[in-house]
């Protein structure tokens, strides 16, 4: 099932789900350890869906975390809690996330469809299938090495020679691996929902 197989959020119902993920990291930045914070998400069945999710935040337009998940394994509710705490405290590129900084972050949550087998015969027909702006993708390399990007990644590297580099460097990998073969891909789409106005 891709993601377009999935109903979309409604206005309101995203918006639930972002307000939700800023009350998850104030608790876990405010609360002691151990506090209970009772759900904030109104009673709809679609936060109890299965679907992978990744929560991005960002600082002035510059990443400041980004957790998730690839498959489907727990709640929208509970993979969007869990991985906007994880994004905001043990996101291991950044430092943890102070209570100084939560006013200005800005949150965005992408809901992943199910990735699917990329193949191709040489570089070329690589670079040719994949579709710049919409495309997420998890690379898979010798020895485990392994990497995805969000669709949201293109913003900043357009090109898909360039995409492809920075995703193998990512692994663990040279930036021309992706030109030498043995590596495997798989290409998914993301629905985001993202708050209002910038920070």
């Amino acid at each position: 099932m891709s993601v377009e197989d999935k109903p979309m959020l409604n206005r309101e119902q995203a918006r639930a789900l972002l307000a939700f993920a800023r009350q998850e990291i104030a608790h876990a930045l405010y609360a002691p350890k151990g506090t209970v914070q009772p759900d904030s998400l109104p009673d709809d069945p679609v936060f109890r869906e299965k679907w992978a999710v990744f929560v991005t935040l960002s600082k002035r337009q510059v990443l400041r975390g980004c957790i998730g998940s690839l498959v489907a394994v727990e709640s929208l509710a509970e993979s969007v809690r869990r991985n906007a705490v994880n994004a905001a405290l043990h996101d291991p590129r950044f430092p943890p996330l102070t209570l100084q900084e939560l006013e200005n972050v800005h949150i965005e949550i992408s809901v992943l469809g199910v990735p699917q087998l990329l193949p191709y015969s040489d570089t070329q027909h690589l670079l040719a299938q994949l579709e710049p702006g919409r495309d997420g993708l998890i690379l898979q390399g010798p020895s485990g090495a392994r990497a995805t990007f969000l669709p949201q990644v293109w913003r900043q590297l357009p090109a898909a020679a360039d995409f492809l580099s920075a995703l193998c460097r990512k692994a663990g990998l040279a930036a021309d691996a992706w030109k030498r073969g043995g590596i495997s891909y798989q290409r998914y789409r993301v629905e985001s929902y993202e708050e209002e106005g910038g920070r």
